[in-house]
């Protein structure tokens, strides 16, 4: 079995910064894509950063600047460092990663529990 555990939320000002993290863990493969999503209430679970295995970004227009991805692929973590944090960037976040896991044939796409971010003054 595999298992995302993220860590890390909270609640700050706006202007604040969080760090979010992210373990994967089981028996695992490899570990290509890994990334992290958040759901503000009401609203459709959207990309917020995105890294690949080699470290190629890909980041949301509404975070570039702001939020940096990175992960260590000995560890097998992803982490999201966020600054000059928004009312906006308020949502609970979720780390994802694509993983071969032991017995699979193919990579497939899991998810963390989810952790809350709040932004509020």
């Amino acid at each position: 079995q595999v298992h995302l555990v993220e860590s890390g939320g909270g609640s700050v000002q706006p202007g604040g910064s969080l760090r979010l993290s992210c373990a994967a863990s089981g028996t695992i493969i490899n570990i290509d894509a890994m990334g992290w999503y958040r759901q503000a209430l009401g609203k459709q679970r959207e990309l917020v950063a995105t890294i690949s295995k080699s470290g190629s970004t890909n980041y949301a227009d509404s975070v570039k600047g702001r939020f940096t991805i990175s992960r260590d692929n000995a560890k097998k973590m992803v982490s999201l460092q966020m600054n000059s944090l928004k009312p906006e960037d308020t949502a609970v976040y979720y780390c994802y990663a694509d993983i071969m896991a032991v017995g699979s044939w193919r990579n497939r796409g899991y998810w963390g529990q989810g952790t809350q971010v709040t932004v509020s003054s």
